[in-house]
């Protein structure tokens, strides 16, 4: 994991906990999630059509490269973490 994340909606909802993650085929976010009684994690809040979730990981994202580009502490090593605040809104 390298960032956790705020996101708020038209300055109206906010969704906490959103991780940006490092894969194998690059950077991805996953949703704040919770394990069920079953041992399976399940999303608390996430979009509800590709498209949605295409604009809101691109645009969290772009605020953690701008953040690690601002931010001279922040090393490439694994469990750097940095917390940011995304404003998002459709446009």
């Amino acid at each position: 994991m390298r960032a956790i994340v705020s996101v708020t909606f038209d300055d109206q909802f906010v969704v906490h906990d959103i991780k940006v993650i490092e894969g194998q085929s690059g950077f991805f976010i996953a949703m704040p999630s919770r394990k069920t009684p079953d041992g399976e994690f399940k999303d608390i809040a996430h979009p509800i059509n590709m498209g949605t979730r295409r604009e809101m990981q691109e645009s969290v994202l772009r605020a953690y490269e701008k953040a690690i580009e601002e931010d001279n502490q922040v090393t490439n090593e694994e469990e750097t973490e940095i917390e940011l605040e995304v404003d998002y809104e459709e446009e």
